[in-house]
């Protein structure tokens, strides 16, 4: 017996040294490789975050902004906050007590400093008796943090671009408002604006906002001039201390808030045609807000008539709508049949933000074929669906939409509010539906595929593989040939879309020679 249990040990000592000295294969690609850090949350995260991820399309500025550097920003402003409202107030304290203290005092109140950064964002929401819903504490958020925005618009493009940096985002589409609602108000009232509800009261409307027309694309292009000076001097761009966010290519979309009096967002639509037709950072158009409100849902078919009889005025101009946001535990069934096919048959989008409630539309299959078809991209934001919505994983539309060959796009929608990036939605979506390295490669693509920035595109037909013949026959991202160089350097999206190739040669390099993704010994 003891000559049997010694034998054992020794066999089982033999085998352990077999296997730490057997060398484990390495993967022989890119994609082997992923297919076995994909099993590992930590390795994962390592390898998305290097990976990268061509453009952020769905982006609001406001929502990007982490609930901390509003709080510091208004401390440095001497500005008041309302700790029984959570709020930060739009005036310096008038006086100590009564729930509230002054900003630059909040580090040091470790409660109070949680208490709001929860409040302005969506950490640690756990829902309470009175703060029940996901969807309303979300939305909060940017009324608690607006009285900062207006004296901070550099800062905030400053801290966008430099986290899209970090997280090796090449093109930025953010969502901005650069004109007072105080501003467009008053023109409104000088306007003396008809009721608006049929083609002819737009008509009418459009003549009365004529005169205004040149204002509103100076202040829109003042603005927008003043926040990116102030972050350029942030970035310290063009020194030799410039950082990374100096890199990212930055372009607008001009967004109207779709919950006011349907004069007022007429109002903001004119001014963003008109921006957006003089000032070539301002690259579409779009309308944001709850699309759940109850005067969004009243006003909603109206919304789209404004922007058809526009697109008239304005030929050209790039639509990204957001529609779809919605889903039968937040309006009837009525409410949730023609939301995405009016955005794109009547308002002419060319893409659609969120497109959640897709399966509610009338006639699904065929509106999925026609999208396809026309290839209406749909920005997919998993975090912010989850987090709203409390739609996830499986319930998520995203793979119905790639099954039935609709081009989707992953952003981060308000990646302060949620404390999200755009690695997290690549996880989200690798950990959710299984997705390959090649799928990888053509979610990336497709970020600048179908992007507004100027120019053409390396690929044909929104075929992303089949390239340009100036381009074709060369490695993509390497030395181009002359007349592939020509059509790069007369075209932003191709150029933009050739440096992603060449970062992808980078990468596949970087990754296989990794010791922290590489299997174990």
């Amino acid at each position: 017996m003891i000559f049997l249990r010694l034998f054992a040990a020794i066999v089982a000592l033999v085998l352990v040294n077999q296997a730490v000295a057997e060398p484990v294969e390495a993967p022989s690609s890119v994609a082997a490789l992923f297919e076995k850090v994909k099993l590992d949350p930590v390795r994962l995260e390592l390898f998305l975050r290097a990976f990268p991820k061509g453009a952020d399309l769905h982006n609001h500025l406001s929502g990007a902004v982490y609930a901390e550097s509003f709080l510091k920003w208004a401390a440095e402003d001497g500005l008041c906050i309302s700790l029984k409202k959570r709020t930060i107030l739009s005036s310096p304290c008038p006086k100590p007590g009564e729930g509230q203290a002054p900003a630059d005092g909040l580090a040091g109140n470790e409660a109070g400093w949680n208490e709001m950064v929860n409040a302005l964002s969506m950490r640690s929401f756990i829902p309470t008796e009175h703060d029940r819903s996901g969807h309303d504490h979300f939305f909060s958020t940017f009324l608690r943090f607006m009285a900062v925005e207006p004296r901070h618009q550099g800062d905030m493009l400053a801290e966008a671009a430099e986290r899209a940096a970090r997280d090796n985002v090449q093109y930025l589409e953010l969502q901005i408002a650069p004109i007072g609602f105080d501003v467009l108000g008053g023109m409104m009232k000088s306007a003396a604006l008809p009721s608006l509800r049929s083609e002819a009261d737009f008509a009418q409307a459009y003549a009365a906002l004529k005169p205004a027309l040149g204002r509103m694309a100076a202040l829109s292009r003042a603005s927008i001039d003043e926040m990116e000076n102030r972050a350029r001097a942030i970035m310290k761009c063009g020194t030799a201390q410039a950082s990374a966010g100096c890199r990212v290519t930055v372009r607008y979309q001009y967004s109207a808030l779709r919950t006011f009096p349907a004069p007022f967002v007429w109002v903001q639509l004119v001014a963003a045609y008109e921006s957006t037709r003089q000032d070539p950072r301002l690259v579409g158009v779009n309308i944001v807000a709850p699309e759940d409100d109850p005067v969004a849902l009243r006003d909603y078919d109206l919304h789209m008539q404004m922007f058809q009889y526009l697109n008239r005025l304005y030929p050209g101009t790039n639509l990204s709508l957001h529609a779809g946001e919605m889903t039968p535990s937040l309006v009837p069934s009525g409410d949730l049949d023609h939301h995405i096919r009016a955005a794109i048959d009547v308002a002419g989008a060319k893409r659609i933000g969120h497109g959640v409630d897709v399966l509610w539309e009338h006639d699904p299959a065929s509106l999925l074929k026609e999208m396809a078809r026309r290839s209406i991209l749909v920005e997919i934001n998993l975090t912010s669906n989850d987090e709203i919505l409390g739609v996830r994983d499986g319930r998520h539309p995203f793979s119905l939409y790639r099954q039935a060959g609709v081009p989707v796009a992953l952003s981060t929608d308000d990646e302060g509010v949620s404390r999200s990036d755009l690695t997290q939605e690549y996880m989200r979506a690798v950990m959710a539906y299984h997705l390959d390295y090649p799928t990888l490669i053509q979610l990336s693509r497709a970020g600048l595929e179908y992007g507004f920035m100027p120019g053409q595109s390396l690929w044909i037909g929104h075929h992303l593989g089949q390239v340009i013949p100036a381009c074709a026959g060369v490695i993509l991202g390497g030395n181009a040939p002359p007349a592939c160089e020509r059509f790069l350097q007369g075209n932003l999206k191709a150029r933009l879309q050739w440096q992603l190739e060449a970062r992808f040669q980078d990468f596949r390099q970087d990754v296989m020679m990794n010791p922290l993704l590489l299997p174990p010994q």
